[in-house]
């Protein structure tokens, strides 16, 4: 899959240019409850801020980012790890979600992109954003293009643009060649823009 990846992407120069420069961005293994946590808390922060806030709340709960664990936490414990009173709300209402419904990998393995975007954005505190996160770093499904991400539009502008504002509709055309794997695409686009 990454070889046929690769000789899709390759016929971009710029792309094959990343390719060369980079290895892909790769996460930690995490859980689909966790990862849809750390979607949740980098909602509007930086990634320094997201990244100190989220190891304190990881802190806090030992480790055990589960549905059952942060409902059972404290507010004001979850307060001082640096969570608004909003994003505990946002993590307790998706910790209820997960404790209805299956949201794993084996659960959505039959839903389309589509489908799991209209599931997850039902649970109130997410967004298009974060249900894109989901796809890409959690279903690991290949063609997510997260132009809601700041840093992913940011990095086709310094690309493809010379640092210029581009319209999203310019974005996607300058995509349009990555399909299938514009999820791949976008991992090289992270590694780049976070090595600046």
């Amino acid at each position: 899959m990454r070889d046929e990846a690769h000789a899709v992407l390759r016929q971009d120069p710029v792309m094959a240019g990343l390719i060369d420069r980079h290895d892909p961005y790769v996460e930690p293994d995490w859980t689909e409850y966790e990862r849809l946590c750390i979607s949740i808390i980098n909602q509007q922060l930086s990634t320094a801020s997201a990244a100190a806030v989220r190891e304190r709340v990881f802190d806090l709960l030992d480790g055990d980012v589960t549905p059952e664990a942060v409902l059972a936490a404290e507010d004001a414990a979850l307060r001082d790890a640096g969570l608004s009173r909003m994003k505990i709300e946002y993590l307790r209402n998706a910790a209820r979600a997960f404790q209805e419904r299956d949201y794993t990998r084996a659960g959505l393995a039959s839903h389309t992109d589509e489908e799991v975007i209209e599931l997850l954005t039902e649970i109130k505190g997410i967004g298009a954003w974060t249900a894109r996160m989901y796809l890409l770093f959690v279903l690991e499904r290949p063609d997510i293009l997260p132009l809601g991400d700041l840093a992913v539009r940011r990095g086709i502008e310094q690309l493809y643009g010379d640092g210029d504002e581009l319209s999203r509709g310019e974005m996607r055309e300058i995509a349009e060649p990555w399909r299938p794997h514009r999820s791949t695409a976008t991992r090289y686009i992270w590694a780049e823009y976070e090595s600046d």
